[in-house]
Order: C-alpha cells, then sequence, then structure tokens
C-alpha cells in the first residue's frame, strides 16, 4: 500500500519493516515473511482452464456428442470448404479467434475418428 512504501534516492518504491506501532511510517503487525512462496492473484488465474474443468467439459462432449452447428462445420471440412467452416463458426461463436479454435478442434476430431 502507499502508506507503507517509501521512496528511495532513485524514485524506485521500497517496502519498509513492520515495526508493531499504530502510527508511522513503518506502522503494522510484524510478521515473518515465508521463503520463495509467492502466491498469485487470484485475478492471475482468470479464465484458466482446471483439470475438473476440462474432465467435466470432455465427459458432456462424450456422452452428449457434438452440436448441430458443430456437425455443420465436420461436413464442410469434409467436403474441403475450410473457409466456409470458419465463416459458419464465427457466425456462432461471436469471434475470429474462437471460430478458429472451433475449427481446429472439429478438424482433429475428423483425424482422430479416420484413425
Amino acid at each position: 500500500s502507499a502508506s507503507r512504501r517509501a521512496l528511495n534516492r532513485t524514485n524506485q518504491a521500497v517496502v519498509m519493516a513492520a515495526s508493531g506501532m499504530m502510527e508511522g511510517m513503518e506502522k503494522g503487525h510484524v510478521v515473518t515473511k515465508l521463503e520463495g512462496v509467492h502466491k498469485k492473484a487470484p485475478s492471475r488465474r482468470r479464465g484458466h482452464l482446471g483439470k475438473r474443468t476440462k474432465f467435466v467439459r470432455e465427459l458432456v462432449q462424450e456422452v452428449m456428442g457434438l452440436a448441430p452447428y458443430q456437425k455443420r462445420i465436420q461436413e464442410l471440412l469434409k467436403v474441403g470448404r475450410d473457409k466456409r467452416a470458419l465463416k459458419l463458426a464465427k457466425k456462432k461463436l461471436g469471434t475470429h479467434g474462437r471460430a478458429k479454435r472451433c475449427r481446429e478442434n472439429m478438424a482433429a476430431l475428423l483425424r482422430k475418428a479416420r484413425k
């Protein structure tokens, strides 16, 4: 926090050690920091695919099968209409990046089915 920092001669923020006092430059409860432990902020982890979520999604995909638009994308890929498949995916999913990922996933499923 801003109140716990002081500026050194090169104007870089330096965190002051707590003194156990309630007021002053070095106020705060004295704690011993753990060596080599740096916990990632929850905001940095957001959006990361967890093991459980991945497993559940794979299970649902296996049980329920593909959505109709995904089946259509696969058909388009079978006949070599890659660009049309991308356009359909973009229309259904909203963004170019999601569409490319979807098309690649469908192509991978087709390759897996051929083996």
